[in-house]
C-alpha cells in the first residue's frame, strides 16, 4: 500500500513547555519516548524508508532509537520546518514518490490514519494531501482555508489572520503528504519571510497554490491524534486516556 514512501519525522526541538531538560520527544509515554511511537505507527504503515530529523540532544535521541530500522539527520540549528526538511535533501532531492511528514511530538497518530491519508494522496493525484481537525478552541493553531470546491487555498497563522478566518474552527496540525519532487522544487523558493526569521513549512502550501497545483485536507474525527503534547500535563492526560485503551 505504501511502497515508494519516504517518512520524515521532524524531532530536532527542545520543547521548552514540557520544563524538563529532556528533548520533548524523549519523555515517556506509557514506557516508550514520544518519537518512538511514532515512528512505529509509520513503520506499521508500511513506509519504506524513515528518517528522523534530530537536533537537540540529539545523541540521546539516536540511542534511544537504535533498535529500530531508521535513519538519521541533524538539524544543527533549529529554523523551522521548512528548514528541518530541506536537512533530508540528500535523501530526498531525486526521489520520485511521496514524501510524508510527521512529528516526533504526535504519539497518537495510527498507522490506519497514515494508510488512510497516502492512498487519498495517491488516488486523487494531489501536489499535498494534510490532515486537519476541527476543535472548538482553536486558539493559536493555523487555520485551514478552503475554496467553494473544497480544496485548500491556504493555510494562515493564528496572528496573520483576519477576523473571518480566525473564526473557523478546522486547523492545521501540520502532517502532509507531499508529491515529493514538487515539494523538492517548493523548498527552493522558501524565504524567512518572517519575525522568527525561520523557513516555515506551511509556506509550501501557498507556493503550490500559487501555481495552481492541487491542495487536499481529510479531516481526522478524534483531534487527539494529531495534536502535539506541549506540556506536563498533555502527557499525563495522553497516558491517562492510552491506559484506559488497554
Amino acid at each position: 500500500m505504501t511502497r515508494d514512501c519516504i517518512c520524515l519525522i521532524l524531532a530536532a526541538g527542545q520543547g521548552t513547555r514540557m520544563k524538563s531538560d529532556l528533548a520533548k520527544v524523549l519523555h515517556p509515554l506509557c514506557g516508550k519516548p514520544l518519537v518512538e511511537h511514532v515512528v512505529r505507527s509509520a513503520q506499521k504503515a508500511g513506509v519504506a524508508r524513515t528518517v528522523v530529523i534530530v537536533g537537540h540532544q540529539a545523541d540521546q535521541v539516536k540511542a534511544a532509537l537504535k533498535d529500530l530500522d531508521i535513519e538519521f539527520v541533524l538539524q544543527a540549528e533549529q529554523k523551522g520546518t521548512g528548514h528541518a526538511v530541506m536537512q533530508a535533501l540528500p535523501i530526498i532531492e531525486k526521489f520520485a514518490g511521496e514524501l510524508l511528514v510527521l512529528y516526533g511530538d504526535v504519539p497518537m497518530i495510527k498507522p490506519e490514519t497514515i494508510v488512510s491519508l497516502l492512498k487519498s494522496h495517491r488516488d486523487e493525484r494531489n501536489a499535498c494531501t494534510m490532515l486537519s481537525t476541527v476543535i472548538d478552541q482553536p486558539g493559536g493553531y493555523g487555520r485551514v482555508i478552503r475554496d467553494a470546491d473544497g480544496f485548500v487555498t491556504k493555510i494562515v497563522e493564528a496572528r496573520d489572520a483576519s477576523p473571518e478566518e480566525l473564526a473557523v474552527k478546522e486547523i492545521n496540525p501540520a502532517i502532509y503528504s507531499f508529491e515529493n519532487q514538487k515539494l523538492v522544487a517548493a523548498l527552493g523558493e522558501l524565504a524567512p519571510n518572517n519575525k522568527q526569521g525561520e523557513y516555515y513549512l506551511t509556506d509550501v502550501i501557498g507556493i503550490f497554490r500559487s501555481k495552481e497545483m492541487k491542495i487536499a485536507a481529510q479531516v481526522v474525527a478524534d483531534s487527539r491524534e494529531v495534536l502535539g503534547i506541549n506540556t506536563p500535563q498533555e502527557l499525563a492526560e495522553c497516558e491517562e486516556y492510552l491506559r484506559r485503551q488497554q
